[in-house]
């Protein structure tokens, strides 16, 4: 997560996405062969064209969800950035149309249900949420 003066950096999804079509996102991605920290730090330098230290991550959010279509469970974990090198731009055009900061008070729509779940817990300080889950 990119943050700066209580805006949160946020991506919006190519409407060719398989994945929340012309949906807003924060910059993400998957494991590979990887840790969690590296991942973001490649991540970050895919979709972005930014460099972070992996030092430069503080692990803030961690959400637990099963996605509603295929009940497959996920845990998202969620870092803030620190300090990073450059500036965020877009640069994967075939996978985001936009690239813009959003105040927490005032998150864009659509957006993406469980990054609207970690977003909101993560303004109020809450370190963990679940989604999808029987109560």
């Amino acid at each position: 997560m990119f943050e700066h003066a209580g805006h949160v950096l946020l991506q919006r999804r190519s409407p060719n996405s398989p994945f929340a079509p012309g949906s807003w996102h924060v910059p993400a991605g998957h494991l590979e062969e990887e840790s969690a920290t590296a991942c973001a730090v490649r991540e970050s330098r895919e979709e972005l064209g930014v460099t972070i230290e992996p030092g430069d991550l503080r692990l803030v959010h961690v959400l637990h969800h099963r996605h509603t279509s295929t009940s497959t469970p996920r845990m998202q974990l969620f870092f803030r950035v620190l300090r990073y090198q450059g500036t965020p731009r877009i640069c994967e055009p075939d996978r985001h149309t936009a690239l813009e900061w959003h105040r927490y008070t005032a998150l864009p729509s659509p957006l993406v249900d469980y990054t609207a779940v970690a977003l909101t817990a993560i303004a109020v300080g809450r370190p963990y949420a679940a989604m999808g889950w029987a109560a």
